[in-house]
């Protein structure tokens, strides 16, 4: 039943509402004009081959690479002394709210003043500091299936971003270390549990490793160390099969796949010198080691590991089954910042450090005396143990055996040049 409208004639001019319809009671109309969306205008139902794909890998696309802004630290105006020098990264991409609830815990207890069980000081310099939670961080990325990430947050209790993710078929929640770039809407994929079978049917059946590596090594998506191109930059690397990730994981660090321990120790230069970047193929060799697995043939010792450059320059091997997520970790710019005052440090719970030199003879082996001397001796700790490289704590016996080249060291990098002037001096 229509029902009658109030009149606006008499509310205001009709000279100040010309889109206003001078109908002032509702009446049927003959002819109603077209809508761009009825029927009509529609376009016709597609067939059923016409129809969205049903797998996913099809329309799956790389993620883009975010431009980098060039970099910059956030200031502040002077309004205090505690922000003159305040510096901060640009961050405005962060999530703004609390944390994901379920995936956190308190944060208590007085291990968090640096004692043991029995209240006793074994970590100098800690204690205070404001209230957190801790996030349970998903450093095994076992669980398979595509995930799509819900925001990006910060965590207080590490030097890079977080990712709270959701997986598209059980809505589960998650949290991992965020890869630099990452934003809110990309999806993510753990292949450590294998390849998907839609996947390989998007590449029409093909086992390539390179045009699986095309479709798998993309930002933040986990991989096996064996089936990711030499070259990639990854983080959060395992050390064992099934294992979780244990390197690489602080802000910016990144490791390199270099290729197999075999190739690497062929290219080293020398006994200490720098190593040859081994190119990106291999593809066949990865196709012959997939081929031989299926198979069920035991594979030669030397193509069970992956050689790895850390961020150090030290270059290891890791089980070819080991996680690793492609990409750098987030928030590149930390070590760029600037607290500003002491109590912000003291906000993080950080306590000051006093010099030895400026305690008493009674509290440092460098205290006591008249004026800044520490008395004519080798530098020490607190303990008395000697703090500039005279207390050896390596020893030649217990050698890792997974690191293929060790990082290179100060000492040596100083020794040599040492060793070639005196060289050069005595035969002169």
């Amino acid at each position: 039943m229509l029902q009658p409208r109030v009149s606006l004639r008499h509310i205001l001019p009709l000279r100040n509402l010309p889109y206003i319809s001078r109908r002032t009671f509702a009446e049927a109309l003959d002819h109603i004009p077209p809508s761009p969306l009825s029927a009509s205008n529609l376009p016709p139902p597609s067939s059923p081959d016409s129809s969205l794909p049903t797998n996913p890998y099809d329309s799956t696309t790389r993620p883009e690479d975010t431009p980098e802004p060039p970099f910059a630290l956030r200031s502040y105006k002077p309004r205090t002394p505690g922000v003159r020098h305040l510096r901060r990264p640009i961050n405005d991409h962060l999530y703004k709210g609390r944390a994901y609830l379920p995936l956190t815990f308190a944060r208590k207890g007085q291990h968090i003043g640096g004692r043991n069980n029995s209240g006793q000081i074994r970590v100098r310099h800690r204690g205070g500091g404001h209230k957190r939670r801790i996030r349970m961080i998903d450093f095994h990325r076992a669980a398979p299936g595509r995930h799509t990430v819900e925001r990006i947050e910060y965590d207080p209790g590490r030097s890079a971003h977080i990712a709270l993710l959701t997986h598209n078929e059980t809505h589960e929640k998650s949290y991992i270390v965020a890869a630099q770039g990452m934003r809110a809407g990309e999806t993510v994929e753990s292949f450590l549990q294998g390849v998907p079978e839609l996947l390989l049917q998007s590449l029409g059946g093909s086992r390539d490793a390179g045009m699986i590596a095309a479709k798998t090594a993309w930002r933040g998506n986990c991989l096996p160390l064996h089936m990711i191109p030499t070259g990639t930059l990854v983080f959060c690397v395992g050390l064992r099969k099934g294992g979780k990730a244990q390197l690489c994981r602080s802000a910016g660090t990144f490791a390199m796949v270099i290729g197999r321990p075999g190739d690497v120790e062929r290219k080293k230069v020398g006994e200490n010198g720098p190593l040859e970047d081994i190119g990106a193929g291999g593809t066949e060799k990865t196709e012959e080691l997939v081929v031989e697995k299926e198979a069920g043939k035991k594979l030669d010792k030397e193509d069970m590991y992956v050689a790895v450059r850390l961020k150090s320059g030290e270059v290891r091997k890791i089980h070819r089954e080991a996680c690793a997520t492609i990409g750098t970790a987030s928030n590149t710019n930390y070590n760029r910042r600037q607290l500003g005052k002491a109590g912000r440090s003291r906000w993080l719970g950080i306590r000051p450090s006093v010099r030895g030199v400026a305690m008493n003879a009674s509290d440092h082996p460098h205290g006591g005396g008249r004026g800044k001397s520490k008395g004519n001796v080798q530098p020490v700790s607190i303990w008395g143990q000697l703090t500039k490289g005279g207390y050896k704590t390596r020893k030649k016996s217990n050698v890792n055996r997974a690191v293929i080249q060790a990082r290179p060291r100060s000492t040596d990098q100083k020794s040599k040049p040492k060793r070639k002037e005196k060289r050069s001096k005595s035969k002169n």
